[in-house]
């Protein structure tokens, strides 16, 4: 019995230190992305700017945009496997700078949570 104790103890442990990323609301999410327009588009005939255009972006391989002339680090982390998931998406819209150090993005980031929630919310809508 104490196994099984320790099983949903741990469970319960993992959602509570889960961030809050369902909490996104698409609809505040386009609003935030104005900040990104100038250089990434979404939605359909998006096409590539300064930035790649942002369908499916969401859990998918980072640099798998064609036709798109990616920094190096994203080709070295595109090697390594990387994937842009909620979690890999939130810390780097927060800092592109210091979370994938070398890469081309001009943009500062940005600094509320719920802001970032809210953008990946609505990039999720473009799947």
């Amino acid at each position: 019995m104490s196994i099984l104790k320790t099983v949903i103890a741990s469970v319960a442990l993992a959602v509570l230190a889960t961030p809050a990323f369902a909490d996104g609301d698409a609809d505040a999410g386009k609003k935030v992305f104005r900040k990104c327009k100038a250089c990434h588009a979404v939605g359909d005939g998006a096409k590539n700017k300064v930035g790649p255009h942002l369908n499916g972006i969401v859990d998918n391989e980072i640099a798998s945009i064609e036709d798109f002339k990616y920094s190096a680090i994203f080709i070295e982390k595109k090697g390594e496997g990387f994937v842009w998931t909620v979690e890999e998406l939130d810390g780097y819209l927060e800092k592109p700078k210091t979370y994938l150090p070398g890469n081309k993005m001009s943009f500062a980031g940005l600094k509320k949570e719920k802001d970032r929630q809210n953008v990946i919310a609505y990039l999720k809508t473009f799947e």
